[in-house]
């Protein structure tokens, strides 16, 4: 199962981000070039191997940015961005890449470059044809939770219970993923830390990371990292947020999270062998 294989039990998995955008809420413009605003594949290349090295077991391209406010990306502007980084990266690196999208064409460019990974942070509900994507190519599809989209998501969010309510959201969205014809060892999830979400939402997603894997029967994904909840609790910018993320990360995989996404590997790294080392030593406590 390609979901085993990318989320193996025996460790916390490290998703790392390359945004190819313009408008990324932490990192936008790093990766283009300064004088056409075209997307620098060396640059690309410098960034992935850097996230490598630094421990990274799969590397997330992202052509559009969903931080709340942010407009939406026409087709074929995302695929420019992300179809030749895709392919470079495959070429250069032996580890899954993965495609950061809502829309299913950008995701077929993307596989057909070499992505082995579709990452659809609106859980389908953006284009449902996505899932078709995934089900033709076999690729891994990570299912996503939010509400609305990015212009609209952070305008207001409420939840009654947050656990039950991004449980069972996300159960339709795999429902309608395995209609498409997805195998479920080809699924994994993520609760969608930052989209559609309070402050209090994001902790008690993160804490109870561990419920909602197993709720759920898949492998669980969780992206906290520089993300603007962080800066609520500890005051910090978006660039000084790393030690925060880091503690995000060692308490997700202490939860029972199975993967973290991160703009900092080598940091990530250790907050989850850390997180992993106080769950396994639970886990010997209770049986």
């Amino acid at each position: 199962m390609i979901n085993e294989s990318i989320f193996p039990p025996e460790r916390v998995t490290i998703v790392g981000v390359l945004n190819v955008t313009p408008d990324s809420f932490s990192d936008g413009g790093r990766l283009l070039a300064r004088q056409s605003a075209a997307v620098d594949i060396e640059r690309v290349l410098d960034a992935a191997g850097t996230l490598v090295t630094s421990g990274a077991h799969v590397l997330d391209v992202g052509g559009e940015s969903t931080r709340p406010g942010a407009a939406q990306v026409p087709v074929d502007d995302e695929i420019a961005r992300t179809e030749g980084a895709i392919r470079a990266l495959a070429k250069s690196f032996d580890l899954p890449i993965s495609i950061d999208t809502r829309k299913a064409d950008v995701a077929r460019a993307a596989v057909a470059a070499g992505a082995r990974v579709i990452n659809d942070v609106s859980g389908l509900t953006h284009d449902a044809n996505l899932a078709v994507v995934a089900a033709q190519s076999g690729a891994l599809l990570i299912v996503g939770h939010t509400r609305g989209t990015p212009e609209t998501m952070q305008s207001k969010p409420g939840y009654r219970d947050v656990l039950a309510e991004v449980a069972s959201e996300l159960e339709s969205s795999v429902a309608h993923a395995r209609r498409c014809g997805v195998a479920t060892g080809q699924l994994a999830v993520d609760p969608g830390i930052g989209f559609g979400k309070r402050v209090e939402d994001n902790l008690k997603l993160i804490a109870h990371a561990g419920w909602l894997r197993d709720r759920l029967g898949l492998p669980l994904l969780v992206g906290p990292s520089r993300k603007s909840f962080l800066g609520s609790i500890t005051g910090d910018p978006v660039h000084e947020r790393e030690v925060a993320s880091h503690a995000a990360c060692a308490v997700a995989a202490f939860a029972g999270a199975d993967g973290v996404r991160v703009h900092d590997a080598a940091g990530a790294k250790r907050a989850v062998a850390i997180g992993r080392a106080l769950r396994d030593a639970r886990r010997k406590e209770l049986t």
